[in-house]
């Protein structure tokens, strides 16, 4: 299976049928939204930023502070520069600071919301027992899948004691009192939506708020099952859950329970053997590797929903501002909302039900809307 991946991509692109580029979306121009200021020691103030760090709002505290990096990290975070984000999530932020000589592995920490402070509790100690800065953050609200998400790749600063802000030193490693900065920046031209025709050799299409279109890959397997990824039960249909140099994650359940799919890029997928024997992922490829290339899997994608957001009163606004899955079903070309496909408790644990293997298999067009707020 492995050497099918490599073949489909190879075919496609001397076909001419992945000729489309995407280095245009590789060298955007940056506009920054906010920033994220994290003072890692016990009590630290956990603040945001919406006027480039002339003012600041406190939004929460760290509970447990981190002196650790994870050498070990998932594959994928071999494909994001050190001093970045190396992925964003309703429930969990991880960030680079180095690649290992070993594998070329990606080195991390995390920033943790509260719902996982039961870990950390456990060892009963003033640090965090592992490489993560536990937080009192809700997952799925304001830096874990709220208006303050960063996007993938976004820079890393720190500033120690009376030093500057400076961008993360070569193999850094978290000390006590540092304040850790995540720039949020998104690309000043800002798509519509990304389209995947969900069939062997169909289309992916990016569509700008001027009218432009073009062809940035293919679909190399179609998604046609959903599956328990853990981190959807903070998160609501048809929103995206995660975001990483080696996958689009999104959720097919409704807040509390678990479902959903996965987009990833043809190399990442066929190093994984869950991914060739399963049915619950996408594999898209390009006539370039796809692993940590925007508008995929670095700069444009973020887990923004905000289960709140219509009892607010600037609800119009927070709705612009968010992203949307939407389908297509066979013999249909209307677009419409994310079927909710969950499992309840009992499957949380052991074989799938029968029915989630195929549960996709009528999406023929899957549909990621970008936020509105941004339209030029």
């Amino acid at each position: 299976m492995k050497r099918l991946f490599y073949f489909l991509v190879i075919v496609l692109a001397f076909s001419g049928l992945a000729s489309a580029q995407v280095d245009y979306e590789n060298n955007p121009k940056l506009e920054e939204i906010s920033r994220i200021k994290i003072l890692n020691q016990a009590g630290g103030s956990i603040e945001v930023s919406s006027n480039a760090g002339k003012s600041w709002q406190i939004i929460g505290r760290v509970i447990y502070p981190t002196i650790k990096t994870n050498a070990a990290s998932y594959k994928a975070a071999r494909w994001i520069p050190d001093g970045r984000v190396a992925a964003t999530s309703v429930n969990a932020i991880h960030l680079k600071t180095a690649t290992s000589s070993v594998d070329g592995s990606g080195v991390i920490f995390s920033l943790l919301p509260a719902e996982f402070l039961k870990t950390a509790k456990a060892r009963r100690s003033y640090l965090s027992p592992d490489s993560s800065i536990y937080t009192d953050l809700l997952a799925g609200e304001t830096i874990f899948g709220g208006s303050f998400s960063p996007f993938v790749g976004n820079r890393l600063l720190v500033s120690r004691s009376t030093e500057p802000v400076l961008p993360l030193p070569n193999n850094y490693k978290p000390q006590l009192g540092d304040k850790i900065y995540i720039i949020v920046e998104r690309p000043i031209d800002y798509p519509r939506d990304l389209v995947f025709e969900n069939k062997f050799g169909g289309k992916i299409t990016i569509d700008y708020f001027n009218g432009s279109e073009k062809v940035i890959g293919r679909v190399l397997r179609p998604v046609v099952g959903v599956g328990r990824f853990e981190g959807s039960k903070f998160s609501g249909v048809g929103r995206v859950r995660a975001n990483h140099a080696g996958v689009i994650d999104v959720s097919t359940s409704r807040l509390g329970k678990v479902g959903g799919f996965q987009i990833v890029p043809a190399e990442h997928g066929s190093n994984l053997g869950y991914v060739r024997t399963s049915t619950q992922w996408m594999v898209i490829g390009a006539d370039e590797p796809l692993e940590g290339k925007a508008p995929f899997f670095k700069y444009f994608i973020r887990p923004v929903y905000g289960k709140g957001d219509l009892e607010t009163e600037d609800w119009e606004s927070k709705l612009l501002q968010r992203f949307l899955v939407e389908v297509k079903l066979k013999g249909s070309d209307h677009w419409q909302s994310m079927p909710v496909l969950e499992f309840d408790d009992y499957y949380l644990s052991g074989e799938l039900p029968v029915w989630a293997n195929d549960a996709l298999k009528e999406i023929t067009y899957i549909r990621l809307l970008f936020p509105l707020d941004v339209e030029k």
